[in-house]
């Protein structure tokens, strides 16, 4: 049980960092908003706050609906994000 623990904040830390490059990379080439969007999503991930809502409101977010989430966030931003294009045109130079 605490290896599956343990796993699972890896987990979330690799998605906070994913969602915070995400929001910073959108805050510098696309536009402000959807990098602030990107940044609330990464609060999400970050177990110390994770620890800190359910302390104080007592709700706790589940592991799965955190995955579907993810899965989500990522297909849009590698689908229809102006994100991509632009790293596609530093490619392709």
């Amino acid at each position: 049980m605490k290896n599956d623990s343990r796993s699972w904040t890896l987990m979330n830390w690799i998605f906070f960092i994913v969602f915070i490059s995400l929001a910073l990379l959108n805050m510098i080439f696309v536009h402000i908003v959807p990098g602030l969007i990107y940044l609330l999503i990464s609060f999400v991930y970050l177990p110390p706050s994770n620890n800190l809502i359910k302390k104080k409101f007592g709700i706790i977010m589940p592991k799965l609906i955190k995955i579907i989430l993810a899965v989500l966030v990522l297909w849009f931003t590698l689908g229809v994000s102006d994100l991509l294009e632009i790293v596609e045109s530093w490619v392709n130079k």
